[in-house]
Formats: C-alpha cells, sequence, structure tokens
C-alpha cells in the first residue's frame, strides 16, 4: 500500500532523525516519474526534511525557506498527503510551530511528522528495528556526522552529472 521509499523516509525521519536522507529517499523516489507528471506531495515531505536539516545547523534562512515552501504545498497537497496517512490538520500545527521557531531564531527542537495509519507506523516501527534505532526517538544534538551530513558525503556521482547536464545543454546552444 505504501511505496518502501516512504516508509525508508519515515524511519529515517522519527528513528534516526537523519534528515539529509529522508531528502536523498524521496528524491529519489520522486525523480522515478517522469518530469512534467513529478508528484508535488513528494516536494512538501522532501522540504519538511531539509527545512528540519537547515534548522537544526542554525541555518534559519534556508530553514524559513523551506518550512515555508513545505506549508505552501501541504495546503495545496492535503489530499494527497491524507492518503499518505498524514494527519494534516496537526501537520499544519507543527509546521506553524516550527515556522515560529525558525522566525524567533530558537533552537531545533524535533519535529514530527502525525500519522493516522497504525499498519504504516508499524511499518515503520519494523524498519526502524531493521536499521537498529527506535521509531520516535529524539534527535542527538551532539552527532557532528548527523548534523553536517552534507559537507561529510562522497558527492563525486552528483557533480559528474551536473557537469554532463552542462555540457548537453552547451552543445545545444552551440549546435
Amino acid at each position: 500500500m505504501y511505496s518502501k521509499a516512504y516508509i525508508d523516509y519515515l524511519a529515517h525521519f522519527h528513528g534516526l532523525r537523519d534528515y539529509f536522507e529522508c531528502h536523498e529517499i524521496l528524491e529519489e523516489h520522486w525523480k522515478e516519474d517522469p518530469r512534467g507528471s513529478r508528484k508535488l506531495h513528494w516536494v512538501g515531505l522532501i522540504q519538511i526534511a531539509v527545512g528540519l536539516y537547515h534548522h537544526r545547523r542554525g541555518n534559519f534562512t534556508g530553514a524559513k525557506r523551506m518550512i515555508a515552501n513545505a506549508i505552501r504545498i501541504s495546503n495545496s497537497e492535503s489530499e494527497e498527503l491524507d492518503k499518505l496517512a498524514i494527519n494534516i490538520d496537526q501537520l499544519s500545527k507543527n509546521l506553524s510551530n516550527e515556522l515560529q521557531l525558525i522566525n524567533t531564531h530558537s533552537p531545533y527542537q524535533g519535529f514530527d511528522i502525525p500519522l493516522t495509519s497504525s499498519a504504516l507506523q508499524t511499518a515503520c516501527e519494523e524498519r526502524c528495528r531493521e536499521l537498529e534505532c527506535t521509531y520516535g526517538s529524539k534527535s542527538d544534538l551532539s552527532n557532528i556526522e548527523l548534523i553536517h551530513r552534507h559537507t561529510r558525503r562522497d558527492r563525486s556521482d552528483v557533480i559528474e552529472e551536473r557537469k554532463q547536464q552542462f555540457e548537453i545543454k552547451q552543445q545545444k546552444r552551440n549546435g
């Protein structure tokens, strides 16, 4: 009923609190659809994770932009998010509270995506056990690897793809 990517996203979100990995997981899932048919609700969930990643790192400008976008998308995509067993009213409250924390430059405090399906939560809890973490655990703010994940990973494949895309665009302009 729910995609593996979505369950993985929720397990990393609520178990490991690895928001960077949440972004990676759902971005790959989102890209499985061809351009022009990609689902906006996935972008909203990605932006929640990215916004929290920025907030936890103290990047209030990036956090504000992502959470504001996530609010806009969750409002317009509430029907699709409801199909993903997300409590839309509670998500809206959580996002508003998060934005208030960001606007006042308050420290990151944690965030949950409220689910309405016990079966989905059970699937996420099982995935967390496989990942050797606990669903609903709180973030470890002393874990530098987790907090600064984007600076500590190998991005050679991303850089190579961007280079190839740039070369293709240059060839189209020149040719």
